[in-house]
């Protein structure tokens, strides 16, 4: 049985299968690789010819575009507290996350949800369950929807959910069960394994008796009514079903991305159809065989039929390219699939027979940075709730001493939307017309309050004595 049926089976309800057979199909145009599309048969005479399109893969470059424009380096999470601050950096630096939360914003655009859970490793534990404060450290398991499991969700937030993996011990196959339920309002995280055979989740075994889990408890009373993981989507209405779960920033542009393939599949194509070929009377040929004999590098060269008498003993052929027509056709279809997935008309352009993307700074009122406004809220509740959850984790089964309710802040440095330089270019120009006060631009630029800008900028009074002494 599949892991639906194992929940089933222990009593829990997930979300209908048939809403994870479109996340296959959104995976696919993000492998660039369709089953039917871009893989399909036509009949050429009397057989079935294979053929394959060419392919933009913008599947995998609109995801890719938005992780870098939301996740990219110059997102910073700032701690009150100087302790919690080194803390989290440290989990943070561990578990590679910088690297990966870009890579799982990508798949969270691409597939719709990804999911974030810290645990602790290396927890001694006793009969009565795990020692507190004996953990050695935190990791985090970043999953993929294909393995998110939703159990319970209120307003849309996921308050219950199930998480599996596939493990391989001593060259056997294990599905690694997580399940995090709430009981009487506390969370309880339910550990299971099974072996997994042929794609089937089969009996259970007992986790001490599989080496990597004989420490990992069967259940984990956390003693707290808040979640220990983290779900991520792209900011736009599931309209598929009434699920929790986040759907594909292409979702609803399917039909575009086909067109866009077949736009560039015939572009392709022309130039493989349309190269210069040689027409050859059999009498300037010689035969092997009774077959006409070419260079075997070069297949431009066809044989005449033999009635043919008129014209040239060789007779070359200039096919007309219709370049033009296809970067149009190519453009229009970029500019509806930009469009759709909430770049504007005009992100992507299709220039010498590769696909870039606009350069120029965008406006406040421009769909793009209303788009990424728009996702950065749910981007900001993740990494501040990730960064909650690390806390609580580091005083329950560390002994950290952290503060769990710090002011946490989330700065996405919008500069790659708002063009900083330019924007110091002209608060330079208003400085020195005096229009922008000396400590209003240091504040802006030195991420200072005002009070602090005005204590770090000379005094006038200042100024004057140490011109006078330097005078004397």
């Amino acid at each position: 049985m599949n892991v639906i049926d194992k929940l089933k089976q222990l009593g829990y309800a997930t979300v209908p299968e048939e809403f994870y057979t479109k996340v296959q199909e959104w995976k696919s145009w993000y492998v660039g690789d369709v089953k039917g599309f871009h893989r399909y048969k036509v009949r050429n005479g009397t057989s079935m010819v294979r053929c394959k399109r060419y392919t933009l893969n913008m599947g995998k470059k609109i995801p890719e575009d938005w992780a870098n424009l939301l996740m990219n380096e110059k997102v910073k999470i700032t701690l009150e507290g100087q302790k919690e601050q080194a803390f989290v950096d440290r989990v943070f630096t561990e578990n590679n996350f910088l690297v990966k939360a870009n890579e799982m914003q990508e798949k969270a655009f691409a597939l719709g949800t990804v999911a974030f859970i810290p645990r602790v490793v290396g927890m001694e534990a006793k009969e009565t369950g795990p020692v507190p404060g004996s953990a050695r450290g935190i990791v985090m398991d970043y999953v993929t929807v294909e393995h998110i499991w939703p159990l319970a969700w209120q307003n849309g937030i996921i308050t219950e959910c199930a998480f599996d993996s596939i493990v391989t011990v001593n060259g056997e196959q294990y599905c690694y069960l997580q399940i995090h339920h709430k009981v009487n309002g506390l969370y309880d995280i339910e550990n299971r394994l099974y072996k997994y055979r042929n794609n089937n989740v089969d009996t259970e075994v007992g986790l001490t008796s599989v080496p990597n889990f004989k420490r990992v408890p069967r259940v984990v009373h956390t003693g707290s009514d808040r979640r220990r993981f983290v779900i991520d989507r792209p900011n736009i209405a599931n309209n598929f079903d009434d699920s929790p779960l986040g759907i594909s920033i292409y979702a609803n542009s399917i039909d575009v991305l086909k067109g866009a393939d077949v736009a560039y599949d015939s572009y392709v194509n022309e130039f493989v159809l349309g190269k210069k070929r040689i027409m050859v009377k059999p009498s300037a040929m010689k035969y092997l065989d009774g077959e006409p004999v070419f260079d075997s590098d070069d297949l431009a060269y066809y044989v005449l039929p033999e009635d043919v008498s008129d014209g040239a003993v060789i007779t070359p052929i200039d096919m007309t390219l219709r370049t033009q027509e296809h970067n149009t056709g190519i453009q229009d279809q970029l500019n509806l699939l930009s469009s759709k997935c909430g770049f504007g008309e005009t992100y992507y352009r299709f220039d010498g027979g590769s696909i870039t993307t606009a350069t120029q700074v965008i406006s406040e009122n421009s769909t793009m940075f209303r788009t990424i406004k728009k996702h950065e809220i749910i981007l900001e509740q993740v990494l501040v709730e990730l960064c909650r959850i690390i806390l609580r984790l580091g005083n329950a089964s560390m002994n950290a001493g952290l503060n769990e309710d710090i002011e946490i802040s989330v700065d996405f440095d919008d500069s790659i939307i708002e063009d900083k330089s330019t924007d110091f270019s002209r608060d330079m120009q208003l400085l020195q017309a005096g229009i922008m006060n000396d400590w209003e631009f240091r504040a802006k630029w030195m991420n200072e309050s005002p009070d602090e800008a005005k204590k770090a900028l000379p005094r006038m009074e200042d100024l004057t004595t140490e011109s006078q002494t330097e005078v004397e």
